[in-house]
């Protein structure tokens, strides 16, 4: 996240979450004398309030644990950058995370309705087109009405083409006749929408299952990322929609919206590290702008460092 534009709007984004989760900590961090049981399991709960999750937190105090013997620290102040560097390791996600972006890619983006996911698709599309990509959008969420034509919007906003559109159509002849587009066109990113169905499992199952095969029928080369959007504002419930996603297909990334004024950014932690699939984009805004490539260190800093800036 170079611009410092944007990480002005993350700091103002995640004020609530700091209000909230990061002053508890800090009460903590001042209020005891001695690194006891007391200590930790108070440390335990504001995180896990925090929407951090259980099974993070608990990886995250035993390696707080571990780093507090190993430094001999005494003091309960002492700790709290110990802290931080434990949730920042948990989300550190390297670059190969972006491999996708340099490579002739389909990229399969999928999420509940209302997450922000056709929103999502037209900022990325933005995104890729500045940086002088030939972009393809695919409207294979012919399942809601308006589908296609909010995702039409974003193409002409973004400046793109799309293919599709049309309510009632078969998703999987949609991807067909995209993916033929792409070739045709010598397209760098094909960016697929689908039907966000979770509520009905086994047919986002075998549509899913459906495009995949095409994709590896149509286009075997092209270099596979499948996205999952999910709104940060939903906290654990955003964890357990990751989680169902990643049981009908192969989740390789995450894209967290909605993070301006959430009291919930914690759950940024605990996607990552719960399911191990990293958090590569958020969201802190409305406008086309307004989602950028995640960094860990920016998130952290932004999330316990507002003080000092």
């Amino acid at each position: 996240m170079a611009e410092g534009g944007f990480f002005k709007r993350l700091l103002a984004g995640l004020s609530k979450t700091r209000d909230n989760f990061v002053k508890n900590m800090d009460y903590v961090f001042r209020g005891f004398t001695n690194i006891d049981d007391d200590f930790y399991e108070e440390l335990e709960e504001i995180l896990i309030m925090g929407d951090i999750g259980v099974a993070t937190t608990e990886s995250i105090l035993e390696d707080l644990k571990r780093k507090v013997k190993e430094q001999k620290i005494k003091e309960p102040a002492d700790c709290k950058q110990l802290l931080i560097d434990s949730i920042r390791e948990q989300m550190d996600i390297g670059e190969a995370a972006y491999e996708f972006e340099n490579r002739t890619s389909v990229v399969l983006v999928v999420g509940v309705n209302g997450v922000g996911k056709t929103t999502t698709i037209g900022k990325l599309a933005a995104k890729f087109r500045g940086q002088n990509k030939k972009v393809l959008l695919a409207a294979a969420d012919t399942f809601r009405a308006a589908a296609g034509e909010q995702l039409k919007e974003w193409a002409n906003r973004s400046n793109v083409d799309m293919i599709g559109g049309q309510e009632g159509n078969d998703p999987a002849s949609v991807v067909f006749d995209a993916i033929a587009a792409a070739k045709a066109r010598k397209t760098d990113i094909l960016l697929i929408d689908t039907a966000g169905r979770l509520h009905n499992k086994k047919n986002l199952m075998s549509e899913l299952h459906k495009i995949n095969n095409i994709i590896d029928k149509e286009f075997p080369d092209a270099y596979r990322e499948t996205l999952v959007v999910l709104d940060g504002t939903t906290g654990q419930n955003a964890l357990a929609q990751a989680k169902e996603f990643s049981e009908v297909t192969d989740l390789s990334g995450i894209v967290l919206t909605k993070l301006d004024g959430t009291a919930k950014g914690g759950i940024a932690v605990a996607i990552q590290a719960e399911l191990g699939i990293p958090v590569k984009y958020i969201g802190v805004g409305e406008t086309i702008d307004d989602l950028e490539k995640f960094d860990s260190q920016e998130f952290v800093e932004a999330l316990f460092y507002a003080d000092a800036q």
